[in-house]
């Protein structure tokens, strides 16, 4: 497995170098997030589930817990 080496912080996450952020880095094949706060633990995914639960998420067919 390729290992990320540009990840990118979210712009949700505000100016800074905070410690309560989520990043993302891709490689070729695969996507992997973090939270900056713990960054040995790297969530890795391909792109389509990602596309998937965008798209429920946009559609509304995924809500968060208690909303």
């Amino acid at each position: 497995m390729n290992t990320p080496r540009n990840w990118r912080k979210s712009s949700f996450s505000g100016p800074g170098d905070g410690d309560s952020c989520v990043e993302l880095a891709s490689t070729p094949s695969t996507l992997h997030l973090r939270e900056s706060d713990d960054p040995t633990t790297v969530l890795t995914t391909t792109p389509a589930p990602i596309g998937h639960l965008l798209e429920a998420i946009r559609t509304g067919s995924v809500t968060a817990p208690g909303a």
